[in-house]
Parts: structure tokens; sequence; C-alpha cells
């Protein structure tokens, strides 16, 4: 399969314009990380290409077939979604929750397959979340349920992989493990999409960039061509320090003013 490809996409909210021409590839194989501040239509963004809100204008394809001419099902194989802080409101386990990731390939009414299920045990080991299979969804942690929510997503086995914020809520260990998990998705032939606010995190995982500012593309590159002083300083009002350890880039941002 292509990529996935963002042309032109403008969507307007309420009455109010929240990305205007807003262009992007995702390749197979590639972390592509969405950035900017509050405000600056990530989140939007990743819902038009799924088909969530409405585009106002734009092309968004899989490959060579348009999103809007897919089915919900197939729309649903070819693209998963990790939601930001989603609620969970049914008593489900978090073994159940999981498996409704494989639903986009059943017929209806049938259970899950031994082959289904040997793929729900994995994603939930990957995620660090099997311990937690016969615990109610809705007595969780925050951080516990962004996992189950996770492994519910890989279970898809879609070719592209979208994720809002996914490491929010998390512990420091359990935000490099799911950063470790999107490019070992990349890694294994996924497109990943990622919405991030971790600046470290974006330089240090991702292949390219998206820096949206104000509803529109800033800059979009590789990580080097993206976070430069005069692009953040632009997008957040911050200054950075910028280092180097283990051989891995690191990147700490202070307010531009000094406070």
């Amino acid at each position: 399969m292509n990529g996935l490809h963002v042309s032109g996409l403008s969507v307007t909210l309420g009455g109010n314009r929240i990305l205007s021409d807003v262009s992007f590839d995702v390749e197979p194989g590639h972390v592509v990380g969405l950035i900017g501040a509050n405000g600056a239509g990530k989140s939007t963004a990743l819902k038009a290409v799924l088909g969530i809100v409405a585009p106002e204008a734009g092309d968004i394809r899989v490959g060579e077939q348009d999103v809007v001419d897919l089915s919900p099902r197939e729309r649903a194989k070819k693209l998963s979604y990790v939601p930001q802080g989603a609620p969970v409101h049914w008593p489900l386990t978090a073994e159940r929750l999981v498996g409704l990731g494989r639903t986009p390939h059943l017929t209806p009414w049938q259970d899950v397959t031994d082959a289904d299920q040997a793929m729900i045990r994995c994603v939930m080991q990957e995620t660090d979340c099997w311990h937690l299979r016969d615990r109610l969804v809705t007595t969780l942690s925050g951080g516990e349920r962004s996992r189950v929510l996770l492994a519910r997503t890989m279970a898809v086995g879609a070719p592209f992989m979208l994720a809002d914020e996914p490491t929010s809520s998390l512990d420091p260990l359990h935000q490099l493990q799911v950063m470790d998990i999107m490019r070992g998705q990349a890694a294994c032939g996924a497109g990943v999409l990622v919405v991030l606010h971790d600046l470290s995190f974006a330089l240090r995982y991702c292949d390219r960039l998206v820096l949206l500012h104000q509803g529109g593309v800033l800059a979009s590159g590789s990580p080097a061509e993206v976070l430069t002083d005069a692009n953040l300083e632009t997008a957040f009002q911050v200054k950075v320090a910028r280092w180097t350890e283990g051989g891995e880039q690191f990147l700490a941002p202070h307010a531009a003013n000094g406070g």
C-alpha cells in the first residue's frame, strides 16, 4: 500500500476556521509528528483524516483511494486511531476492550478466532497491560486505560496508525515505552501519524514533523529542519537548550522572555 496523503485540507467548525490549506504525507515505515501550540489544529487534522469532522476543502487519500469513498468498515481496516483521553463508560474487561480492535475484520456476530486472540495477547503484552486483562476498564487509572486503548488500536493491524497525544497521563517509563512502540509499528511497515507536545520526543522519535501554527503549516520536513530556534519561537514563544547524550539529541524549552 502507498502512503496517506493529505492535500489542501481546510476545516471550519462553529464558524471558526481551524485549518487552512494543510498538506502532509505519511509514508509506510515512517513516524510523522504533528506538533504545534494548543489550538493550532493538530487534533482536528487527525479527526478530518478519520472522517470524524468534515473538511471544508481538501483531498485525503490512502494510496489511490479517497477516504470519503471508503465504507466505515474499510476505513477502520486502514486507519486505526488512538484518541486523546477517551473516556470508557462500559464495564468491559481490558481484554474484551482490546478485542474490539478486531471488529473490522469480523462478520456480524462472529466471535474472535484463535489467531485474533493471539494478537490480542501480543499487543497487550507489548503495551504492558496483559496483567490488567481481567480488570474492568472503568476501574483503571488514566495511564493504565491509555495503554489498554493503545493496545486496542494496535489490535486492528491497520497499515496506518493515528495517535492523539498517546503519552499524556503516562509516567516517564511508559511514555518512553509508548514512543518505542510507535517506532516499532513503523519498523514493521506501518505509517504512524502522532500528535505530540513533547519536543524532545518529536526530535528523537519522528522521521518527519509538520509544525502547525494558527491553522496552517509553518514548517514541514525532518526534525532538524523543523525544530529551528526561529520556528520554535514563532510557534511556541520559547527558546530551547540543546544537548547530545549517548548519541541521542535532546532539547528543553524555556520561555523566550526569560521567565
